[in-house]
């Protein structure tokens, strides 16, 4: 199985460190990098070449929402899952229409949520359609959890 480079952008350091840990703890995971910015990420993303993005939402500066779009637009982007500690739903049009493929809640974040997320969102990147996910299983950044509407 081919490893998954991962780059985390978080400015908390312990939850970096921890994230790191279980990155570091998860096959096929690898860590790329850990950066504490938006802007860092993307000064990164060239020599770090991450395969996913673990990016907090909340950064000073530039937000991982914005982050993430600016990371979406580039040609063969890496896929980006953005992550917090609040309810998705205080962000749901918005994690949409930035490009990120997933959202995931901190206080579920541990080895089997990360591959649950990194199976939904790497089948859903060779997939013309994506299935709603079943109760428990990651949400796409959607409201309702479920897909964009393609069938």
């Amino acid at each position: 199985m081919r490893s998954v480079r991962v780059l985390i952008v978080e400015d908390q350091a312990p939850f970096r460190a921890a994230a790191a840990a279980v990155i570091d703890l998860t096959e096929p995971f690898v860590l790329a990098g850990a950066v504490a910015s938006g802007e860092e990420s993307l000064a990164r993303l060239q020599d770090l070449v991450p395969d996913l993005v673990l990016m907090d939402i909340n950064l000073p500066g530039m937000d991982g929402i914005e982050a993430a779009a600016l990371i979406a637009a580039r040609p063969q982007p890496p896929i980006v899952v953005l992550m917090s500690t609040h309810s998705r739903l205080e962000y749901a049009d918005r994690i949409e229409a930035c490009g990120a493929r997933a959202y995931l809640d901190k206080s579920e974040f541990g080895p089997e949520r990360l591959l649950a997320v990194w199976a939904a969102v790497s089948a859903a990147n060779t997939a013309s359609t994506v299935n709603s996910p079943a109760e428990g299983q990651p949400s796409t950044g959607r409201p309702d959890g479920g897909s964009n509407g393609a069938t």
